[in-house]
């Protein structure tokens, strides 16, 4: 929160265990105000973006993807590491285009949050992307990537079941059931759908 001080005083040791292509392993040992020694793992992670796709009839656009530290396919909204120098706008229509076969013509960033800030420093950025048209799939290799599309209750029925069980999609849908129930009375009251 705003305004409260770092209560770990001071690192007295900080190593650099592995430096890796998605991520980098540091252990600081940190002094407590107590005058004690603390350990902090810390995974160092550039961060990422996450977009809920629309498509014009409404539907969901979700990537099912291999992940191999799960060893199975899990139903994901498409999203990807922030490489250097790329904003995290140019990442998620960079990575849109590549993991769907889809281009958004509208997307806007909604907000940030961070993914697991007990060991992690990751964040990811979400986007809605909308008025979507249809460009060719160009998977990198080694991803193993297919496209659904599902109507935003199937999703929420997913998350309910533990069909989707990715917290970066729950997030994203539940964010986006959110702000479709918000619209909806303007909406219904101009004659326009969002």
């Amino acid at each position: 929160m705003e305004g409260k001080q770092n209560p770990e005083i001071a690192v007295v040791r900080h190593d650099e265990l592995y430096r890796g292509k998605v991520v980098d392993l540091h252990v600081d040992t940190v002094r407590l105000p107590s005058g004690r020694n603390a350990i902090r793992e810390v995974v160092k992670h550039p961060g990422g973006a996450a977009a809920v796709p629309v498509l014009e009839d409404g539907r969901l656009l979700l990537v099912c993807q291999f992940r191999y530290p799960l060893q199975k396919y899990i139903l994901e909204l498409p999203a990807g590491k922030l490489d250097s120098g790329q904003s995290p706008l140019e990442t998620m229509k960079r990575e849109l285009e590549e993991e769907t076969g889809y281009r958004a013509e509208v997307m806007r960033y909604e907000f940030s949050f961070c993914t697991s800030p007990g060991f992690s420093d990751e964040i990811i950025h979400l986007f809605l992307a909308r008025r979507l048209t249809h460009v060719a799939q160009r998977l990198e290799e080694g991803e193993h990537i297919t496209v659904e599309s599902y109507t935003l209750d199937e999703c929420l029925h997913m998350i309910e079941t533990g069909e989707i069980a990715d917290a970066k999609t729950i997030v994203g849908l539940l964010w986006y059931q959110r702000l479709r129930s918000d619209l909806r009375p303007q909406s219904e009251e101009s004659g326009r759908t969002s």
